[in-house]
């Protein structure tokens, strides 16, 4: 029910590692797909979609999840979204 969307300097398979590692720790989720382009997690707050895909320097990632924006699930994903790095070097704000 929402859709999120973030440009980031991070590699795409970097990003998927990183949504499963954000997002399994910070909610009680679990891994059900993947595939070299995408994750899928779900667990009792709901379900997340991550898809990645590389543009020259950067990847596009695009989060979509069956909640409201207001959804616990939808808060951590956005958490997970902030955490990538818009430019390379930047560091992650906790």
């Amino acid at each position: 029910m929402a859709d999120y969307e973030r440009i980031t300097a991070a590699a795409a398979r970097e990003a998927l590692r990183l949504a499963e590692e954000v997002l399994t720790a910070r909610l009680p989720l679990r891994k059900v797909s993947e595939d070299r382009h995408s994750i899928t997690l779900t667990g009792a707050d709901g379900t997340v979609t991550i898809r990645v895909h590389r543009h020259g320097p950067d990847t596009l990632v695009h989060a979509s999840t069956d909640q409201l924006r207001t959804s616990r699930l939808d808060l951590e994903t956005q958490y997970y979204l902030n955490q990538l790095p818009y430019q390379p070097g930047d560091v992650p704000k906790r």
